[in-house]
């Protein structure tokens, strides 16, 4: 199994034809060196980190997520500290990372972007114990992320996103944070947002750390502190035209670790995956810890 194609049929809420025309197609795609290709299809959540696992086992040289940001945060973290590259094509609402790393939209280039890409390494994140690939975060995304994903939100895809995000807009209160980095302790007292980003966006070209760079060594620590929600509804088109970091509130430093206190419960998310956590979560990197092919 020297070529491993992991497929999620239903990433980025497509019709049932359409997820048996990504199946066909990844069955019908040729590696152009030759080598054998597996065709595999997730049948649940966490399904594609099992796949991932049995892939590297059974000795494939190549291991490709053709999901969203759930399914390749599976994938990754599966082949996380291992020798077996993995690459991505892109099928999510958002798809942040791919689009990061220039990586073809459409399916059959990037499969081939893919088999002929010499694989670097890339660092991960960690917070609360679960590996991420692109961002991670605490505050206003991860409750989006909260009610994007909940079982009672039928909705999907970008128009289901963006409308949660408007009405968590109207809806959200910032809350206290407390930020440990090294000595230094940040006190947060209106956050809106703490992100950890080891890519430069969320996806659709939300840039929330721009200078972001995914094998630096580092993560890009962001913190979004509210003045006004009139003025931070007006500056979010600073996260699609460059200009992010002139938003007022808005703080950015390179950590290899930080730790984030709050006097609630906090939820976090990891690649868009929300996540219940306590009252304090810590996070890090880990340089160097996946192997990419990349364009």
């Amino acid at each position: 199994m020297p070529v491993c194609i992991i497929v999620n049929p239903v990433s980025g809420s497509i019709s049932g034809a359409q997820a048996r025309d990504r199946i066909s197609q990844a069955s019908a795609w040729r590696d152009p060196a030759g080598q054998p290709v597996e065709v595999v299809v997730t049948e649940r959540a966490g399904h594609a980190g099992d796949l991932a696992r049995h892939a590297a086992a059974q000795g494939a040289t190549l291991v490709i997520a053709w999901g969203g940001d759930g399914t390749i945060n599976e994938v990754a973290a599966a082949l996380a500290f291992g020798q077996v590259p993995m690459a991505i094509v892109p099928a999510g609402s958002g798809n942040g990372l791919a689009r990061a790393l220039g990586i073809d939209p459409r399916p059959g280039r990037a499969l081939t972007q893919a088999a002929r890409a010499r694989p670097k390494r890339i660092d991960l994140g960690e917070i609360g114990g679960r590996l991420f690939v692109n961002i991670a975060g605490i505050g206003f995304d991860a409750e989006v992320a909260a009610r994007f994903n909940a079982p009672g939100n039928v909705r999907r895809g970008l128009a289901a996103y963006a409308s949660i995000t408007m009405r968590m807009l109207v809806t959200y209160r910032p809350a206290r944070y407390r930020v440990a980095v090294g000595e230094e302790e940040i006190v947060v007292p209106r956050g809106l947002m703490i992100g950890v980003a080891n890519g430069t966006q969320f996806g659709n070209g939300a840039r929330i750390a721009p200078a972001a760079v995914i094998d630096d060594g580092a993560l890009d620590l962001v913190i979004v502190e509210e003045g006004s929600r009139p003025g931070t509804i007006l500056s979010v088109p600073r996260l699609f035209n460059g200009t992010v970091a002139a938003m007022r509130g808005y703080s950015v430093r390179r950590v290899a670790s930080a730790t984030i206190r709050a006097d609630h419960p906090m939820v976090f998310h990891v690649d868009g995956e929300p996540i219940q956590g306590g009252t304090e979560v810590t996070a890090r990197v880990h340089p160097g810890a996946l192997l990419l092919a990349v364009p």
